[in-house]
């Protein structure tokens, strides 16, 4: 019972009358005489009825409530990318971080939170598009700035090798348009895209850490990659890639016959890892070259 409903049977008791069958609010009284002064007196009268039963619940139709959910999605894992760039953007600024580590670490990290974000979203066809805004607004991020129409200098830091804001139009803007097109194409639903993020990802971006620290032996056919970095990178890449996809497979996005797919992505990794010890850097960026090849791999052994 609510409290009004309670407080007008109450009165009701007091005062012994019977509601009319009407739905005026209120009804008037014989006037009254109180110390020489006529006055009227007047009751609410409302039906006794349970106000849950007079007004409808609030219904949000499922449209809309998945569209809430996506965008707040979308807003929670934005602020996320955000405050990780800033975050080694505020690092290479106080000179706590190298500007060459900061940016790999840049390069791991974000690809490998934006796959683990995914399953935040709703299992609805769209919900893709939402994930790929997030990326996106990296990607208009890196055009104002390497356009110079804007300039975030822990930004440049953070993202390029010298400092020249040209070269955010190169690797990272390529790095973040993989990352754009394995959302709207791959999505959570095939292993080719989060195999190819995984090699871009960690694999490459591991290779590159452990090549200049521990990189004396260098490969024959390049001597701008080493023996260390390449075992890094097959290494690394295999282990994200395969721990993104048991990730995947526990949440119930993927159903995978681990005893095929085990050989399937460390002969996938090995491939990547050979393509990204070629002498063509100069060429080809390896932010197009390990994810591209990777994918068309990827597509044959698992298809």
């Amino acid at each position: 019972m609510t409290l009004l409903s309670s407080h007008l049977l109450l009165f009701s008791a007091v005062h012994r009358r019977t509601p009319p069958p009407c739905t005026t609010l209120f009804r008037w009284n014989k006037p009254t005489i109180i110390d020489g002064t006529v006055r009227f007196l007047r009751s609410p009268v409302m039906p006794g009825v349970v106000l849950d039963q007079r007004v409808s619940r609030f219904v949000v139709p499922a449209a809309a409530e998945d569209l809430l959910y996506n965008a707040g999605a979308t807003v929670g894992v934005l602020g996320g990318a955000y405050a990780l760039v800033r975050a080694f953007d505020e690092l290479t600024r106080r000179n706590i971080l190298h500007q060459g580590l900061s940016r790999k670490l840049v390069h791991i990290l974000s690809g490998l939170l934006f796959l683990v974000s995914w399953p935040i979203f709703s299992n609805s066809p769209k919900a893709r598009y939402f994930a790929a805004f997030v990326p996106l607004v990296n990607c208009l991020r890196l055009l104002v700035n390497g356009l110079s129409l804007a300039s975030d200098e822990g930004l440049i830091k953070s993202l390029t090798r010298e400092g020249d804001p040209q070269e955010l139009l190169r690797g990272p803007l390529y790095y973040v348009l993989i990352l754009i097109f394995c959302a709207l194409v791959f999505w959570r639903e095939s292993p080719v895209g989060v195999v190819s993020l995984g090699m871009m990802c960690g694999g490459d971006g591991v290779a590159d850490i452990i090549g200049r620290k521990y990189g004396s032996m260098k490969i024959p056919y390049n001597q701008n990659k080493s023996w260390a970095g390449s075992i890094s990178m097959l290494v690394f890449g295999f282990l994200v890639s395969i721990g993104i996809l048991c990730y995947y497979s526990v949440l119930g996005h993927v159903q995978l016959d681990w005893a095929s797919t085990v050989p399937r992505v460390a002969f996938i990794s090995f491939v990547a890892t050979i393509v990204e010890s070629l002498p063509i850097t100069e060429i080809v960026d390896d932010n197009i070259s390990v994810p591209l090849v990777t994918m068309a791999v990827a597509f044959l052994t698992f298809h």
